[in-house]
């Protein structure tokens, strides 16, 4: 048996060492057409070759070769004995053609067994006119060397920065290669400076430490390349960007001109000196898109191509115990830069700091998030699908990978148990207060009355007649009882309020006459009626009863000349009949009736006209406009998609239709508050309060607005020391803004009408205690009334002022004065800072903050609210 392993043992190391024993072959990759190279076969092995054959082909020439040069070694480890044999077979050849050609593998035999090398491919180049540098041609490094001097041409040595791509999107993986290039006699590099990559997140992946330099071809020439770096570039912002050169300080041996000097310099002295020559790259400029809009809301920044796994740390859980959700994204792209994913945990879950790490290339490999989490609550829980999107370059378009869901079954820890006493089973809670999970604005309005502009009730001309009528009912109210207060004292007047039925009734006694025929006593009734009318209705006594005063007084108070004469004549026709023989019944009653008319008449024409409060009132009334509005139309269709789109988190799409709605004319408070939703969402901080602060100037006591808003405030860069106002004014504002303007509007022409009505209890007032209450209620209602007006005011002046603006530049500098050259930069804003307008002169606007420092900034940097 030991006999056999031994001889195993002995085939086992032949085979080894046959296995062993190899043929490596020694070329350039490039070579020139009238350039005479070296080819080099090397034999290694533990046995050197008994034969070895090799035959140039037709494509080359053989000039010189072979050479055989042989070199061997002997190692003992551990009394072991390891012998390694070398031998080289150099050839000098010539191409004979331009063209890539292939070197025929050599054979030789080793212990009787034939090996061969590998077939190489070396490719022939033009170098024409240029004249090339060999290599193995000592003819053509004496002819280059007899023509250097003190310094070098730029063609001999330059540097290259490429990159893999010339054009890409924002966040696509970028090859940017550095190499150097050159014909000379390089003997070193000093004071390399690489490039800075300013935009672009980078990351050094080769940085060799050995400048190892291979043959290449530029422009049917032949150099000496090698890499000096190679990153991993990812542009960050999009357009046309350049980045710096790089360069290097070369350290070339050049040969000296002789001018003089002793024969023996050539054995003793150097004819080489070593000069410094600065290489610079050229700015290559990469063409950067921006991503396409409509990136989901899972979009984590990747560009390339992904996908996502997700897994639990532990496989059995039990209330309070600490876990892990592990979160793997591989792919190629932007490995490094993708973001975490979000997670959907479970209310009653703590969730802590996600913590990330990174394996693989910087273009490829694999990134792991770690999701720390506590559950505290026993039962069965899902973890939603996790979803990642990225941006395809080979599709150009946005994909989502996501995972399956996750369910947990979390076990009650014996802590948590019930307890059990004698009297029954009693249940500890551990009551805690709600902890918060996590922080965001409120949700849009869904439902809207669309229409015109928001108007004020305050300062219109309703409410100005509306003011009027009050006033003006007050002061009739006060007129009319004073006028009734005037008619009970005044007896004239009564008198003459009573002249035509007291006429009428000493008519009627006339009238009895008339029937009888009782001629005399008809005609003195007639006669004192008519004059008892006229002295009542004219408050004229028996002695001012002549007929001219008589007639000038009824045509004084409106009664037409031909009536007056007329009763003037009925009057002497009374006075003649009574003196004259009987004429008749008939004459009689023509005479009756003519008094009734006459009568009748001049009551008629003196009443009076309507009074100019009447005429006035109607004036005002018919400016009212009692007229409905007729209802606007408005896009519902538009305000409901972006709704939907809303709910949905497609946020740039809501953002649109509710554009195109506030683009047709109409408008709403939750429609303003709802741009800021759909800006918010989309990452914009600043147009979001603006719309919110917009809003909350038609709105003032919407509380989601004021939510909204305070927590876009604590996300804006600048934190500003608001200057406390005084108290008095917080209450005032706060007071004005716990009801609308409206409201206030309306509750003014309330306490107006109050105020009125007890300053008539005041001037109208029976007894002192009337006049008391009616004075002071007077006093406090009109207080009232004055705030109520002034609270409307001020919610419309504030609406329709414009001296607060909203900073939309990401960084605006702000300057000592409205000009760009002689300015001093006072300090910086970002954007979201709300300030207030001063004044504007020349594009630029005088601004303060609410800290009370001031400054003039460009006006095309904020936007008026």
């Amino acid at each position: 048996m030991k006999r056999a392993l031994g001889i195993l043992c002995a085939l086992f190391v032949a085979v080894a060492a046959w296995a062993q024993t190899t043929i490596r072959v020694e070329v350039h990759n490039i070579v020139e057409l009238s350039e005479r190279f070296n080819v080099v076969f090397v034999v290694e092995g533990e046995h050197s070759p008994s034969d070895f054959s090799w035959a140039p082909g037709d494509d080359f020439t053989l000039v010189w070769g072979p050479q055989k040069g042989t070199s061997t070694s002997i190692q003992i480890t551990n009394g072991k004995t390891v012998r390694t044999s070398q031998v080289s077979y150099t050839y000098i050849l010539q191409a004979k053609r331009t063209g890539s050609y292939t070197i025929a593998p050599a054979t030789a035999t080793v212990k009787g067994k034939t090996i061969s090398s590998n077939a190489v491919t070396v490719k022939v180049v033009d170098n024409g006119a240029k004249g090339g540098q060999s290599g193995g041609s000592q003819a053509q490094q004496q002819q280059q060397q007899s023509q250097q001097s003190t310094s070098t041409q730029e063609s001999d040595i330059f540097m290259r920065l490429t990159l893999s791509r010339s054009s890409v999107v924002v966040g696509e993986p970028v090859t940017a290669t550095l190499k150097i290039y050159h014909r000379a006699n390089l003997v070193g590099f000093e004071n390399a400076k690489f490039p800075a990559f300013k935009g672009f997140w980078s990351q050094e992946v080769e940085s060799p430490s050995n400048v190892e330099f291979k043959r290449e071809e530029v422009n049917g020439t032949v150099y000496n390349a090698a890499l000096l770096r190679r990153w991993v570039i990812i542009p960050q912002k999009p357009g046309d960007v350049s980045i710096d050169p790089a360069e290097i300080v070369c350290l070339v041996n050049v040969q000296r001109r002789r001018t003089g000097g002793s024969i023996f310099d050539d054995f003793f002295g150097s004819d080489y000196a070593t000069v410094r020559q600065r290489v610079y790259t050229t700015s290559p400029v990469l063409h950067v898109a921006a991503l396409p809009e409509g990136a989901p809301s899972s979009f984590g920044g990747g560009v390339g191509e992904f996908s996502v796994k997700a897994r639990v740390s532990k496989d059995t859980l039990k209330t309070h115990d600490a876990a892990s959700l592990i979160v793997t994204l591989t792919g190629k792209g932007n490995i490094a830069l993708l973001e975490a994913p979000k997670v959907n945990f479970p209310p009653d879950f703590e969730v802590y700091d996600v913590k990330s790490s990174t394996s693989g290339g910087a273009t490829s490999g694999t990134k792991t998030f770690e999701y720390p989490f506590i559950p505290r609550s026993h039962g069965d829980f899902t973890i939603a699908p996790v979803q990642f999107s990225y941006y395809d370059v080979k599709t150009r378009r946005y994909v989502t990978a996501k995972t399956d869901s996750l369910h947990l079954a979390v076990q009650r820890a014996p802590g948590s148990a019930a307890a059990v006493t004698d009297t029954g089973t009693t249940l500890t809670v551990d009551r805690k207060g709600v902890r918060n999970l996590g922080e965001d604005i409120r949700f849009i309005k869904t439902k809207t009355a669309l229409g015109q502009p928001k108007s004020f009730f305050i300062g219109t001309a309703t409410y100005a007649v509306l003011v009027a009528l009050m006033v003006l009912a007050a002061l009739g109210f006060w007129l009319g009882f004073r006028k009734i207060a005037a008619r009970r004292a005044d007896v004239a007047g009564t008198r003459n309020r009573k002249a035509t039925k007291q006429a009428l009734k000493r008519l009627s006694q006339a009238k009895e006459f008339l029937q009888k025929d009782l001629y005399t006593a008809f005609y003195e009734e007639l006669h004192r009626s008519l004059l008892g009318f006229v002295g009542d209705k004219l408050s004229m006594d028996m002695a001012e009863q002549s007929k001219e005063n008589i007639s000038g007084a009824l045509v004084s108070k409106g009664v037409p000349e031909a009536t007056a004469a007329k009763f003037v004549g009925l009057l002497e026709e009374c006075e003649y009949a009574r003196y004259s023989p009987d004429a008749g019944h008939d004459a009689m009653n023509a005479h009756y009736e003519k008094a009734v008319a006459t009568i009748t008449a001049i009551d008629s024409s003196m009443k009076k006209s309507p009074s100019y409060l009447t005429a006035v009132i109607a004036l005002l009334l018919m400016l009212v406009p009692f007229g409905l509005h007729a209802q606007q139309s408005y896009p519902d269709s538009l305000w409901n998609a972006g709704v939907e789109a809303y709910i949905q988190g497609n946020f740039n799409q809501a953002l649109a239709d509710w554009e195109d709605v506030q683009e047709t004319g109409v408008t709403s408070t939750e429609l303003l508050y709802n741009l800021g939703n759909a800006y918010f969402k989309n990452g914009e901080i600043a147009p979001a309060i603006l719309w919110w602060e917009r809003a909350l100037k038609e709105s003032p006591s919407d509380k989601d607005i004021v939510y909204n808003l305070e927590y876009a405030r604590s996300l804006t860069q600048d934190r500003i020391d608001v200057v406390p106002e005084f108290f008095l004014e917080t209450w005032g504002r706060n007071a004005c803004h716990s009801l609308p303007s409206n409201a206030w509007a309306a509750l003014s022409l309330v306490f107006l009408a109050v105020t009125l009505a007890l300053v008539l209890l005041f001037l109208l007032g029976s007894t002192p205690g009337k006049r008391r209450l009616g004075f002071f209620g007077a006093i406090v209602s009109f207080l009232f009334a004055f705030v109520s007006w002034d609270f409307a005011g001020w919610q419309n002046r504030d609406l329709r002022s414009q001296d607060y603006a909203i900073v939309m530049k990401p960084v605006s500098s702000v300057g000592s004065s409205p000009s760009a050259d002689s300015s001093k930069d006072l300090f910086i804003l970002h954007e979201g800072t709300k300030v207030r307008i001063l004044d504007n002169v020349s594009g630029y606007t005088n601004i303060e903050l609410a800290d009370g420092r001031q400054g003039w900034i460009a006006s095309k940097d904020i936007e008026v609210l």
